[in-house]
């Protein structure tokens, strides 16, 4: 990217949205302007953002995706303050608010002018700007000249290159406005204590691709469960999804069920030890967090009287996918809000069956499991030879028939609205479309080696 500074006499302005500086090129010491603002005046010592332009209320539009509002303007008012953190997302917000207290942000307004003549407007037409001024289209803002990207040198891969094809190749599917990942079961979606590297961050450092801005999470998975996960490639397309998900999730009820367009729909295959009693039906219970006797670690349950206990409605439909003579079930799940770890808990405590692996929620059952032990020589071989992956992951161990298998949860399939076009659109015009009837983008993940695994050998 090539940045012309400007001068208030004679400036000339390069715009490559998306615009941003980087937090690791600047030095925040220097942040705020050393010299006096008259010497800075004088010297035309500013950096200029790009001008103003129409942005998208990302949670305003998700909201008229969701089909929860009546269709309107989904623009948005822009504070001077938003802007400039929307131009400059790695800047610390703490200092952008800095710079607007000590009065050294300033504003050019656009009267209808592109041109080289009306870059070269009279000072008097800059003036001071407060964070909480509205922006109105065209408007330059300019920032004092300390806060330009300093050249460094390049910051140090931290993957190797086998861990970066092994990033890459989890991709199932891309546009300008998500990303879909197949995450693998074992890796960690957020950091946390104990947690070196996580998927976020791995993703927002090498995901980017040809984007200035990290992509973001959209959803969570649980570390040991597996499938589609979904990250905005920009803050506005993570938000319109955010804003949609809670819509779709938040506001589940058993009334609008079967009359509700299903925008977005969840898909998980478990498998569980026995068999519900229906092969399909509705779990609708209210769930709560317990804390557990040592003080520190906590659970979900289902809560018997949410007058005494703080609670959420979860509701979850299932059906059975195939049963096994080893008292094994498969089962796909669809979530329809999004409570912690709520498909674990309906299976374990209303079906009265805990998924495979599930020992937070199933111990017992899996005490009482007489497990099945293969009897292939071949099997034991490979996995005998089996070599490590990168991020010191295990992909291949942790069927039905190793000691201790490991967690079949898999998100298998996933419909989610175009937000690619819906954003298109909300740029150009909202006065004559319907984002209700926006498209829908399907996904399916394929079942990690694991759970792949155990469906072979129950299906002999």
């Amino acid at each position: 990217m090539s940045l012309v500074l400007p001068n208030l006499r004679r400036a000339i302005t390069i715009i490559k949205p998306p615009f941003f500086i980087p937090y690791n090129l600047v030095h925040t010491e220097n942040l705020v302007n050393t010299k006096s603002e008259k010497d800075q005046n004088k010297n035309g010592k500013w950096f200029t953002l790009p001008p103003f332009n129409v942005t998208v209320n990302g949670a305003s539009l998700g909201k008229h995706i969701a089909g929860k509002r009546e269709l309107g303007d989904v623009s948005d008012d822009v504070t001077a303050i938003k802007w400039v953190t929307k131009c400059c997302p790695e800047l610390p917000r703490s200092l952008v608010q800095k710079l607007f207290r000590l009065r050294q942000v300033r504003r050019k307004t656009f009267e209808g002018s592109n041109s080289d003549q009306d870059v070269q407007a009279p000072e008097s037409k800059v003036k001071r700007v407060s964070a909480k001024d509205s922006m109105r289209l065209g408007d330059t803002i300019y920032l004092p000249i300390t806060v330009q990207a300093l050249p460094t040198e390049k910051s140090e891969c931290l993957c190797s290159e086998d861990e970066l094809k092994f990033l890459h190749d989890l991709e199932i599917y891309k546009d300008s406005a998500i990303i879909v990942l197949n995450k693998p079961p074992g890796m960690p979606v957020q950091g946390g204590i104990g947690i070196k590297r996580s998927l976020d961050e791995l993703a927002g450092t090498y995901l980017r691709h040809d984007f200035s801005e990290p992509p973001r999470l959209v959803h969570r998975l649980d570390r040991d469960s597996s499938g589609i996960l979904v990250l905005g490639r920009s803050q506005l397309s993570a938000t319109v999804l955010h804003s949609v998900f809670r819509e779709k999730t938040s506001g589940a009820s058993n009334i609008d069920l079967k009359s509700e367009k299903k925008i977005l729909q969840r898909k998980y295959w478990a498998l569980v030890l026995g068999s519900p009693r229906r092969p399909q039906g509705l779990i609708s219970v209210p769930l709560g967090k317990v804390v557990m006797d040592d003080g520190k670690s906590e659970r979900i349950t289902v809560v018997e009287n949410v007058s005494t206990m703080p609670s959420q409605h979860a509701i979850t439909e299932y059906r059975v996918l195939d049963s096994s003579i080893h008292g094994l079930t498969w089962l796909e799940l669809s979530p329809l809000t999004g409570r912690k770890h709520q498909l674990r808990v309906h299976c374990a405590e209303v079906l009265g069956t805990p998924i495979v692996g599930d020992y937070k929620y199933g111990w017992q059952a899996h005490k009482k499991w007489n497990q099945i032990v293969s009897s292939n020589l071949e099997e034991k071989v490979e996995a005998s030879n089996r070599k490590s992956l990168p991020f010191g992951l295990d992909l291949e161990s942790g069927s039905i028939t190793d000691k201790q298998p490991k967690l079949h949860l898999h998100c298998k399939k996933m419909v989610l609205p175009d937000i690619s076009s819906a954003l298109k659109q909300a740029r150009i015009s909202t006065s004559d479309y319907d984002f209700e009837d926006i498209k829908s983008l399907k996904f399916s993940a394929p079942l990690p080696p694991h759970m792949q695994r155990s469906w072979d050998i129950l299906s002999t």
